[in-house]
């Protein structure tokens, strides 16, 4: 979906939720109306969300701005990685043979079990007694 030079596109992960846009500009990120730094304080997070942009060669071409609901913050953080790629897909569709041999088009379907009734956890049983 495009406005005027304003791209956005949904991205997901486990339990988070990430609307993105992306803008022509310098390269600012916006995370929840907070700089990126302000908002992932651990570097190895910024670093995965901007992965699509490198690969691209477009960090300094697009202004990023994300809002994420739920989940934690690496959940988050490949979620708006799964938004900005869908985003740089529909600003430009020669991008989608790169970003899908790195593997950050698809989105990732793995979540965590549920809870089955009669066992401690999702696979494990509770402890065995003979006696």
């Amino acid at each position: 979906m495009q406005t005027e030079t304003s791209y956005y596109a949904t991205g997901k992960r486990k339990t988070s939720i990430a609307r993105t846009w992306l803008k022509p500009g310098t390269g600012a990120i916006i995370v929840n109306n907070l700089p990126v730094e302000e908002y992932f304080p651990i570097e190895t997070t910024r670093l995965e969300l901007i992965q699509p942009l490198k690969l691209t060669k477009t960090d300094g071409a697009y202004d990023v701005k994300a809002t994420v609901k739920g989940g934690g913050t690496i959940g988050q953080a490949a979620a708006i990685r799964h938004g900005i790629t869908r985003a740089l897909i529909s600003a430009n569709p020669d991008f989608r043979t790169t970003l899908k041999k790195a593997g950050f088009v698809k989105r990732d379907p793995r979540v965590k079990e549920r809870k089955k009734y009669g066992q401690r956890s999702a696979r494990a049983r509770f402890q065995f007694s003979k006696r």
